[in-house]
C-alpha cells in the first residue's frame, strides 16, 4: 500500500470514530465563538480592545481601527468564517477562510507578546489544522491529483480513542509551558504589571526603564526590548 493508501485508510478509520466526530463538532464551535463576536465588535465600528495605543498591540489595533472599510471587511470575513463553520456542508470552506486571518493574528501574537492571545491563537491555528485534516478527503486531490476519492465511512467505531486525548492532553500541558516560559521579558498590557516582573528580570533597573519605554515613551518594542538585552548583557559581564 502506497502512503496515500495509508493516509486514505488512517482518515477513513479516524472519521468512522463517534469521539472523533464529536471532538471535531467541539473545535468547529470554539472557533466559530471566538470569531463572531469578534468579527460583530469590527462590524459596528468599536475599538477591539481597551490597551493603551503605547502598548504594541494597542498601537496596532488603534491603526488598525482607523483604516476605514478594511476594517469591517475583516469583521465581516470573520463572522462569515465563523458562522460557516456551525454548518456542516460549509465547514470547510469556514475553516478555509478562518485559517489564514487566524495564522496572521498568531504570528502578530508572538511577535508583540501580547498576552491576550499569546495562548489562544496558536491554539486556535491548530485547531483549524486539525479540522483541515478532517477535510483530507475533499483537500487531498489539490496535493494528489491522481488520488482516488475516499467513500463515506458506513460504520461508527464507538471506542475511546484515549490514546489521542491524551496526547492533546500532554501537548496542551507542553504548549503552554512552553509559551509561558519562551520569553524572557513581556510589555504587559500596562505600565504596573510590566513592573510586576521587573524583580525576577536579570536586570531590575533596565527592565524598569523598558516598561516606562514601552507605555510611558511610545518606544517601539523591538528597540526597548534590545536596549534591555544590551544593558542585562552587560551587568552580567561586570
Amino acid at each position: 500500500m502506497n502512503y496515500i493508501g495509508k493516509l486514505d485508510s488512517l482518515h477513513l478509520t479516524v472519521r468512522q470514530n463517534k469521539w472523533f466526530n464529536y471532538f471535531t463538532v467541539f473545535n468547529r464551535i470554539a472557533l466559530a465563538a471566538g470569531f463572531l463576536p469578534a468579527g460583530y465588535v469590527k462590524i459596528i465600528g468599536e475599538r477591539f480592545t481597551d490597551l493603551h495605543n503605547n502598548q504594541p498591540m494597542g498601537h496596532y489595533l488603534e491603526a488598525l481601527h482607523h483604516t476605514g472599510y478594511y476594517y469591517t471587511f475583516i469583521g465581516i470575513l470573520q463572522m462569515l468564517a465563523g458562522a460557516l463553520l456551525l454548518i456542516p456542508r460549509t465547514a470547510l470552506l469556514g475553516v478555509l477562510i478562518y485559517f489564514p486571518i487566524i495564522l496572521n493574528i498568531c504570528i502578530l501574537s508572538l511577535a508583540v507578546r501580547f498576552e491576550g492571545s499569546l495562548l489562544t491563537a496558536p491554539l486556535m491555528v491548530t485547531s483549524c489544522i486539525y479540522l483541515l485534516c478532517w477535510d483530507y478527503h475533499r483537500l487531498k486531490f489539490i496535493l494528489f491529483p491522481n488520488a482516488q476519492f475516499t467513500p463515506t465511512p458506513k460504520t461508527i467505531d464507538k471506542k475511546i480513542p484515549f490514546k489521542f486525548f491524551a496526547g492533546v492532553f500532554a501537548f496542551l500541558v507542553l504548549f503552554v509551558f512552553t509559551i509561558t516560559h519562551m520569553f524572557d521579558l513581556m510589555p504587559r498590557n500596562t505600565v504596573a504589571d510590566c513592573k510586576t516582573q521587573c524583580d525576577d528580570a536579570k536586570n531590575p533597573g533596565a527592565c524598569n526603564v523598558f516598561c516606562e519605554c514601552i507605555h510611558n515613551d511610545g518606544m517601539p518594542f523591538d528597540k526597548a526590548l534590545d536596549n534591555y538585552h544590551e544593558a542585562a548583557d552587560k551587568a552580567e559581564k561586570k
